[in-house]
């Protein structure tokens, strides 16, 4: 099992403020599962918009936060890091709930686990909680794909 700390994210994620959704790693088995953690603050720039009276997380970042956990797994797994000729693309998004809302103070647990990987398509099972609730939930998948 394997932690990260931000500076170890930064190696294995392309994305950057204020795109980058995870903020540590609490464990990863390569291969298998990660656990990883955003926190969510009043800062963020969704906030300001999303809802001014009530500030609610979007369920699509939600979903994003889970696409770079998944990520993360994906390019440890491979031993492989982001780099200017390829990237991992979101290519689908299957029985997504949203369950509660994520709101600012809340912890965030992203808990993704690989289904599958076959010709370059990777499928997991993807978890986020708060405390001991679930608050969304899908089946990712996403594909490596030449951008030059």
């Amino acid at each position: 099992m394997t932690s990260m700390d931000i500076k170890a994210i930064l190696e294995h994620l392309p994305h950057r403020f204020p795109m980058l959704l995870v903020d540590r790693v609490l464990s990863l088995e390569a291969g298998a599962r990660i656990h990883a953690v955003k926190n969510v603050s009043i800062n963020e720039p969704f906030f300001a918009g999303h809802f001014p009276h009530h500030p609610v997380m979007p369920g699509v970042l939600i979903m994003e936060a889970l696409a770079q956990a998944a990520g993360i797994l994906s390019f440890v797994t491979t031993g492989e890091r982001p780099d200017d000729d390829s990237v991992f693309y979101f290519v689908g998004i299957d029985n997504a709930r949203f369950k509660k809302p994520v709101m600012p103070g809340d912890q965030l647990h992203l808990h993704v686990s690989i289904a599958r990987q076959v010709r370059g398509i990777w499928k997991y099972r993807a978890e986020a909680r708060v405390d001991d609730a679930v608050a969304a939930e899908a089946d990712l998948m996403c594909a490596k794909r030449a951008v030059r």
